[in-house]
């Protein structure tokens, strides 16, 4: 049996451990995903956390908000997609140390293109220069991003955020509120990459009266999968990228570095789109009373 987790703060809704329970249901091996959820607890210690998954044998666990970032300074060894993003959601226990890698990065730019093709992203407006929002901003630069609007109340993170932008060729600025209600109709891309919208988090990261047809728009939050954000893009004609997305490709790319040297990628491969099938009826499709 092969035990993992995931460590995060109002998880306890999380489809995580159904993903990794299922996917390796479906290639023949058993697995066991359990939840550290530090909601409610006062001091919560998340290297000790770690260290008691590592002590009972766990191969290793995600790690999710607020603590990416955390994860990325505790790790020994650091994948590429950490170095390039500075976070982390997924920790391995190797023999050589704690092992980061960021597949919140791989994962977006699987999921924009399997959705979008080869369109570029575009001008787009980033809410939230968290963790999910430093690997997101990234993939966009693969994704032909033509500028990057940061939106963040922490300023300073938010200028951090565009300084390492900048400093790898990926165009990028700070915005305020106003500023993007103001530019938004002249933007092609929105994202959403803070809390808000979480079923712990509820309400709009934006005011949305300027969506329109002409954009697309990525909610990262897949609980609920229908947000106010993609119910108002979707009711103003914008093109859509659930949350949902995110998760099965981060997943399936998580998957895969927990069961290297055990299980190979092109046993996975056949896997994934079938996964997202079954999320997708899941957790999209039925609208329920969700768009007016």
């Amino acid at each position: 049996m092969i035990k993992l987790g995931l460590v995060g703060e109002g998880i306890a809704k999380s489809q995580s451990p159904d993903l990794h329970e299922r996917l390796g249901a479906s290639l023949g091996v058993s697995v066991r995903y359990d939840l550290v959820d530090s909601l409610g607890i006062a001091d919560f210690d998340f290297p000790c956390a770690i260290q008691r998954l590592r002590d009972e044998g766990y191969r290793g666990t995600n790690v999710t908000f607020p603590f990416k970032e955390k994860a990325a300074k505790l790790a020994d060894i650091c994948g590429e997609g950490v170095r390039r993003v500075g976070t982390a959601n997924t920790l391995l226990f190797d023999e050589q140390g704690l092992r980061a890698e960021n597949t919140d990065y791989t994962g977006f730019i699987s999921a924009y293109r399997h959705s979008f093709g080869r369109q570029s992203a575009g001008d787009v407006l980033l809410i939230g220069a968290g963790g999910v929002g430093r690997a997101v901003a990234c993939a966009l630069g693969e994704l032909s991003a033509s500028c990057i609007h940061i939106l963040e109340r922490d300023s300073q993170r938010a200028d951090m955020l565009c300084r390492d932008l900048n400093a790898m060729g990926i165009t990028a600025q700070c915005v305020s509120p106003e500023q993007a209600q103001r530019e938004l109709p002249n933007w092609h891309g929105v994202v959403n990459c803070s809390p808000i919208g979480h079923i712990n988090h509820p309400g709009c990261p934006i005011n949305t009266a300027g969506l329109g047809a002409q954009h697309w728009v990525f909610d990262a939050v897949y609980i609920p999968a229908h947000t106010e954000l993609l119910n108002a893009a979707y009711q103003a004609g914008a093109k859509t990228l659930s949350g949902v997305d995110l998760f099965v490709f981060q997943g399936v790319d998580a998957f895969r570095f927990f069961t290297k040297g055990r299980i190979a990628c092109e046993q996975i491969d056949p896997h994934v789109i079938p996964l997202r099938t079954h999320y997708i009826e899941q957790l999209v499709s039925p609208r329920a009373d969700s768009v007016p």
